[in-house]
């Protein structure tokens, strides 16, 4: 059975065809942040099969892997790509309605040519057929990546990683995708992490410094961002769950980071205390750098001990957490805008209870220094989805200025995600073109045209500053 995935797929009106078949269609792709590895890049991976270009990595197709009760062996265990990939296609017909259903047959008709349904019937030639491909020159992680027209990517990297296959890349002429780092530290930050002291002592090292106070984590910082400035960096980026920006405690900051190192139990209150007093510091060095600071909010981590204590992180046992205070996130941002040294931000929320508040937030921060200065990002992980970027675009449309947006990346560590930038443009163009069919918008196709070409890769280019 053929697929369902049409040349207007997702598009109902003649002006949402028109918006994608004449503007967003052509748009080449920043993806400006996502999880893939720079030395996979670099050495131009060649994928062994589809099974392992799949599902290696993918928490998102492991947790519906598991809801179809797929024994962890055919998940993230020992057993052979084509056992698992026969798994997947076995759970695949149970997933209407979740977006792995229209990204995993898009990625199959935009990079394989197959327009097949994925099922245990037709199992059998889509492996075949796709790994014909993986398995030829055009199959390379390069080739792919080149073949979906990114002009550009953003690595997530730790403060102590040195680099190697970023500044390596930067010399390869023969590569026309700009791929660079950013920074992303996470392990600084996570204070209550039982790994904390050890990561500090690494930090230490990386940066030259002895970490013995809070001045010396500032200082190893510091220098490792400019580092990561002379390797091209121009983004940072933080995950919190629901944290507390509010308290204002340097003293109670520096008393955190002495337990900690002793392995020490911490109050709330030291927690919040260093988080604020680091992240105010650490936004300051952005805005010095002219970089962008991303912040993801919301996520609640490792649900399942079982699951954490067998597999680790980043398995499939995260969860949507619960709302930021919108005091806590105006104290962050407002701390740093009173002394000018607000940087470029991108916010994004994984509940989307936390839409409206984070948009209205944004807008109390703009300035003439950037348009759209401090932004509401795309629709982030459990909402990157037909309903969820929806949402997300009628929200910013509402509240802030959609035509200002810097549009979709893919957050993943595949080199096979690039499709969804085509589902999101999909969707954006279902939008503004229903807007424009029912009246709400004026059929002024240039104008309103040029604002979709904006939003998919226009305004970011812009925003990140690679042409600076």
């Amino acid at each position: 059975m053929k697929s369902f995935i049409s040349e207007d797929f997702l598009l109902t009106t003649e002006a949402a065809r028109r918006l994608y078949h004449e503007h967003a269609e052509r748009m080449p792709i920043f993806d400006y942040h996502c999880h893939l590895n720079p030395k996979e890049i670099y050495d131009n991976k060649q994928f062994a099969d589809i099974g392992e270009a799949w599902l290696a990595g993918d928490h998102y197709k492991w947790r519906v892997m598991r809801a179809n009760a797929v024994p962890e062996k055919y998940v993230t265990g020992d057993a052979r790509y084509r056992e698992k990939f026969d798994r997947f296609a076995a759970v695949m017909p149970t997933l209407i309605g979740n977006p792995i259903y229209h990204w995993s047959h898009l990625e199959l008709k935009r990079f394989f040519g197959i327009d097949e349904l994925l099922n245990t019937q037709t199992a059998d030639q889509i492996w075949d057929r796709a790994n014909s491909k993986l398995q030829s020159a055009q199959g390379t992680a390069r080739a792919l990546i080149a073949e979906s027209n990114v002009r550009a990517l953003c690595t997530t990297d730790d403060p102590i990683d040195d680099l190697q296959y970023h500044r390596l890349l930067a010399q390869d002429q023969s590569f026309n995708t700009k791929v660079l780092p950013t920074f992303r530290p996470e392990k600084a930050l996570n204070i209550t992490d039982p790994n904390y002291p050890a990561y500090m002592q690494k930090l230490g090292a990386a940066a030259n410094v002895y970490i013995r106070t809070i001045d010396d984590v500032k200082q190893a910082l510091s220098n490792r961002i400019d580092y990561f400035a002379s390797c091209g960096c121009r983004l940072s980026d933080h995950s919190f769950g629901s944290p507390d920006f509010t308290v204002w405690d340097e003293s109670a900051a520096e008393e955190a980071m002495q337990k900690a190192l002793k392995g020490e139990a911490l109050l709330d209150y030291e927690v919040a205390a260093y988080q604020s007093f680091l992240m105010d510091f650490l936004g300051e060095q952005y805005s010095n750098h002219g970089w962008t600071m991303q912040l993801h909010i919301g996520a609640i981590r490792n649900l399942n001990t079982k699951l954490y204590r067998a597999l680790g992180a980043d398995v499939g046992g995260d969860a949507i957490g619960d709302v930021v205070s919108a005091a806590s996130l105006a104290a962050l941002l407002d701390r740093m805008a009173v002394r000018d040294k607000l940087p470029k931000t991108i916010l994004y929320t994984l509940n989307a209870a936390d839409n409206d508040k984070l948009i209205a937030a944004a807008g109390c921060f703009q300035d003439e220094s950037t348009a759209g200065k401090v932004q509401f990002g795309s629709a982030w992980w459990f909402n990157d989805h037909y309903d969820g970027m929806t949402a997300q675009i009628k929200s910013l449309a509402n509240i802030g200025v959609l035509s200002r947006f810097v549009g979709m990346l893919t957050d993943s560590r595949s080199f096979l995600s690039y499709p969804r930038h085509e589902y999101f443009r999909r969707i954006l163009c279902e939008v503004v073109g229903g807007w424009i069919d029912r009246g709400m918008a004026p059929e002024d196709y240039d104008g309103i045209g040029q604002i979709i070409e904006d939003i998919c890769f226009n305004n970011v280019w812009n925003y990140i500053g690679l042409d600076a």
